[in-house]
């Protein structure tokens, strides 16, 4: 097995801070989590594998060139619901045909609305405001 090189490992150690949340895309490990299961990154270990506390209690690693994460760039709460998302574009999207389809003037649509407009000024954590 080839190791990667110093500037990968640090590559990646700069791509996925400890405290990254990601979603488990795909995985060779028969005992991985689910796909699409969420953690957080603990760290990265010389072999440039992201080391990670999966939500659901396991601690299985990525390994570097051979499973896939993708990072986490959105989270949103609304009725207290958590969702994570991996492209604000969808997140965007979401939103916005919720505020499409609710009642004008409805608690349901102020909630939306809110969300949609902090998604649209970038920001990374968005509420509705109650949650």
């Amino acid at each position: 097995m080839q190791f990667p090189s110093e500037e990968i490992v640090e590559r990646v150690r700069k791509d996925y801070p400890a405290g990254t949340r990601v979603q488990l895309r795909e995985m060779n490990d028969p005992r991985h989590p689910p796909i699409g299961s969420f953690g957080t990154v603990t760290g990265v270990d010389d072999t440039a594998s992201i080391e990670v506390a999966w939500d659901n209690g396991s601690s299985l690693s990525v390994v570097y060139d051979v499973d896939k994460v993708d990072t986490v760039v959105v989270t949103t709460v609304c009725y207290g619901q958590k969702q994570e998302w991996t492209s604000r574009k969808e997140a965007i999207e979401f939103f916005r045909q919720g505020v499409i389809e609710c009642d004008t003037g409805s608690s349901e649509c102020s909630r939306y609305m809110k969300i949609f407009a902090d998604l649209l000024m970038g920001k990374s954590f968005c509420t509705d405001g109650d949650s």
